[in-house]
């Protein structure tokens, strides 16, 4: 059983991706849905598109509006549609632009018309040149004209760089995502600037120097596409006549013809006539019959410039049949030379047989033995007289279709005059050409596509109103509503079911407030009840939902409430408005005036009515504490009665204390105590015997057993001495603390000082003599050494001098230290 769910689950997967597929491949067009998004990301595309072109003209877009229309039709849905196969085209198909009118087409479809309208313009099948000329094929919208060779073989984009250019969402459909580069037409010698494209080229945004078409104002920079400019100061070129200069506004081109009216003759010079500058050769209506040469015979030339000529009838004549020559006089008429005239009649086979005269010669009469046109029958009649049999012509004419049925056919039958009537690839019209091969043009109506309202209009081919989608409308819906509001909200014109109301209900409830929900005169509730599907070929039916009135929903209002035990007034909504515990203590004063009650908030029955919310009731709990109320200052002792209004009675215990000093313990009521005030207390609490204190000074304080600190003003005398210790006096201890008494050292003392100290520096001075001479005779030992090594040496007295430690080991001391130093250097 799991194995056979889990196929049916697999197969229903399947089933569903492939209805999935099918729904995006049939309803999918060139461009997304026209969503906020969508446009949001089509506007991001533009304005990559025109980045570059709109640097170089500082933001002005008014260019590129017609651009701007052909890119805003890849993007919109169903707006690329394909004329030969009346299919839209998407964004991963291959495509071929027409270069006159723009127009994209499926590569596919653009090739087979191609190829059948090239077959169809090389007819007959007869034609010698079948195959061998380069015979044009047209565009299907604008029938411009391309050679075979031109025929797409290769999908490009817009701008012909890039082959197959790879789909991506973030560019124009079919484009590459380079600059275009195409050059403008008409050729300035720039380049298109924006990204490629489809749709003609904007108008070139560079910028020229050039001056106006008369060249008498200064050069000016503009842009390309607008070089050509006017001052609109007069011209001044002369104009053809040679007599008078161009009024008009500076312009582009030659000149207009001279608009000034004048007095001109004609050519023959007999009539004079006012007309316009421009045009001074004209001819009169009259006969020039100036006299000609020959005396006889004048002009007959309507009037013309120059000299008549001779004599038309003058000099050899021939007769009418052209075989004999005359000279005769002007006057005489050339006479018949009497031979047949032998002209080759109309029929071009015979000639005439009659005497030589003047005017047309008569029809062929000969009889002759005539084939029909199509060469099967033969018949002896007039040469003049046409020949037709009645055999019907059975080949097929160039249709391929129709039989030619033309009577005495010559085999050149002439096209098909029937009418195709075929049904075209919209399905609503069929083809009022001629009947002919191939595939018939596309359907040229187009067909409105209207929104639910019908004020919003959009044109697309014949046959695209079934698949594409409606346009979006911008005004307001207008029908009714279906609830109980008397207006509905305001949104656009669509197809289908309104939206639903989403206006707050207003209703009145039973409470008396208005009901402030979105209303629910028409909601959808989904069906509770299951289907069971048959099996996995079944889709999966979407909910049912049924469309009802709900019931308006409690009241949510917020109602001020006030607590059981009136502690708070808190808002609880309407529906739910009744009295309610806080879970806060009661808190209400007992009959102790002591205590609160520490019941949780509950419903106080009020005992008068007069009496205040915040008494006690029944309900209330009863004190059965002990005393707490603080007692007076001292007292350690708790109130022997229980918890009670007003104040505790007096204390008559006594107290066991400790006097100021720590040293002796006494024995006071508690009443004495509490109620003393500060010097009675310092009395009962000193033992009243001395202090036993040390001052700071080390001496013992002279003061009565007392509380705080003991006094600094200590009268105990102490000896002074002065900084040599010579003199010496007594004086009191406090002085000596404040530092107000100081014994100086008087003359002698000096005296004495500065004999010491002349004593220390004659001590030091022998010190140093000491070590020169110390150092001298060590000196000298050294160099007695140095000359006794030598030969011949002189002698001398030698005198032995005891070293002193420093001599002894000053090398070993002064080697490490020289070390060091050195070692110190190099670092």
């Amino acid at each position: 059983e799991l194995s056979s769910q889990k196929k049916f689950d697999e197969i229903k997967k399947a089933n569903q991706a492939a209805a999935k597929k099918l729904v995006e491949d049939q309803f999918s067009s060139s461009s997304e849905d026209d969503d906020e998004d969508a446009e949001e990301k089509q506007g991001k595309i533009l304005a990559k598109t025109f980045t570059i072109y709109t640097s170089q003209t500082d933001g002005d877009a008014s260019e590129l509006e017609r651009t701007r229309q052909y890119m805003n039709e890849a993007f919109q849905s169903g707006a690329m549609t394909c004329l030969i196969c009346i299919a839209s085209v998407k964004r991963n198909q291959a495509v071929w632009s027409c270069c006159g009118c723009f127009c994209i087409f499926h590569l596919v479809c653009i090739q087979k018309w191609a190829k059948d309208s090239l077959f169809l313009v090389s007819s007959p099948l007869m034609d010698d040149d079948f195959g061998k000329k380069d015979y044009p094929w047209p565009c299907p919208k604008c029938r411009f004209e391309y050679k075979r060779s031109e025929t797409p073989s290769r999908y490009y984009c817009y701008c012909g760089k890039v082959e197959n250019p790879t789909l991506d969402p973030w560019l124009v459909p079919h484009s590459c995502g380079q600059i275009c580069e195409r050059e403008f037409k008409p050729s300035c010698g720039h380049k298109c600037l924006l990204l490629c494209h489809p749709g003609p080229c904007p108008p070139c945004p560079k910028m020229v120097t050039t001056t106006c078409h008369c060249k008498k104002a200064k050069p000016v920079p503009r842009r390309c596409s607008a070089k050509e400019w006017s001052c609109h100061l007069p011209c001044g070129r002369t104009l053809l006549c040679g007599q008078h200069t161009c009024e008009n506004p500076c312009h582009a081109g030659d000149c207009q013809p001279c608009p000034r009216v004048s007095k001109q003759r004609c050519i023959c010079g007999r009539q004079t006539a006012e007309r316009l500058c421009a045009s001074p050769q004209w001819q009169c209506d009259r006969v020039c019959g100036k006299p000609l040469p020959c005396g006889n015979h004048t002009c007959e030339q309507v009037c013309h410039a120059g000299p008549c000529g001779d004599c038309p009838r003058s000099g050899k004549r021939s007769c009418p049949c052209g075989k004999s020559k005359f000279t005769l006089p002007c006057t005489e008429d050339v006479p018949t030379c009497g031979d047949s005239c032998d002209k080759v009649l109309e029929c071009g086979i015979h000639k005439c047989s009659q005497r030589c005269h003047r005017g047309p010669c008569e029809i062929c009469r000969q009889e002759v033995e005539k084939q029909c046109r199509c060469g099967k029958h033969t018949k002896r009649m007039p040469c003049h007289k046409p020949y037709l049999c009645e055999t019907k012509c059975t080949k097929i004419r160039d249709c391929q279709k129709h039989q030619c049925r033309r009577k005495c056919c010559s085999g050149n039958c002439p096209p098909c005059d029937q009418v195709c009537g075929r049904t075209l690839g919209c399905r609503n019209h069929k083809c009022p050409s001629g009947c002919h091969r191939g595939s018939c043009n596309p359907c040229p109506e187009t067909v409105d596509v209207k929104c639910n309202c019908g004020k919003t209009v959009i044109k697309v081919p014949c046959g695209r109103e079934r698949t594409i989608k409606p346009p979006k409308c911008k005004q307001l819906c207008s029908r009714p509503p279906t609830c109980h509001h008397p207006t509905q909200e305001k949104h656009y014109c669509h197809f289908g079911r309104c939206p639903p109301c989403r206006q707050s209900c207003q209703k009145t409830l039973t409470c008396g407030h208005l009901c402030p929900v979105s209303c629910h005169d028409e909601a959808l509730v989904k069906q509770t009840g299951l289907h069971q599907s048959a099996g996995p070929w079944e889709q999966p039916s979407e909910p049912a939902f049924i469309q009802t009135a709900l019931p308006c929903p409690p009241c949510e209002v917020p109602v001020p409430v006030e607590c059981l035990g009136q502690h708070e007034v808190s808002p609880l909504p309407c529906h739910s408005a009744n009295p309610y515990s806080c879970k806060r203590f009661c808190g209400r004063l007992l009959d102790c005036q002591n205590h609160t009650c520490m019941k949780e908030c509950h419903h106080v029955t009020k005992l008068n009515s007069s009496a205040d919310g915040k008494k006690v009731g029944p309900e209330c709990s009863q004190c059965e504490e002990e005393c707490t109320k603080p007692r007076p200052s001292g007292c350690p002792h708790r109130c022997v009665l229980p918890c009670h209004p007003g104040d505790c009675p007096s204390c008559l215990q006594m107290l066991k204390i400790k006097c100021h000093c720590k040293l002796s313990i006494l024995y006071i009521e508690c009443l004495k105590l509490t109620c003393a005030d500060l010097k009675e207390k310092e009395l009962l609490v000193s033992c009243k015997n001395q202090c036993p204190k040390e001052l700071p000074c080390g001496h013992r304080c002279k003061e009565v057993c007392h509380s705080g600190s003991c006094p600094l003003n200590c009268s105990q005398k102490v000896k002074l001495r002065c900084l040599c210790k010579r003199l010496k006096r007594e004086i009191q201890c406090s002085k000596i603390q404040e530092g107000q008494v100081a014994l100086e050292c008087d003359a002698l003392c000096k005296e004495m000082k500065r004999k010491a100290s002349e004593i220390k520096e004659a001590e030091a001075k022998a010190a140093i003599e000491e070590e020169k001479r110390r150092q001298q005779a060590e000196l000298e030992a050294f160099e007695n050494r140095l000359k006794g090594r030598r030969k011949n040496k002189r002698r001398k007295d030698e005198v032995e001098v005891e070293q002193s430690s420093w001599q002894k080991y000053k090398n070993l001391i002064m080697l490490p230290v020289v070390g060091v130093a050195v070692v110190l250097v190099a670092w």
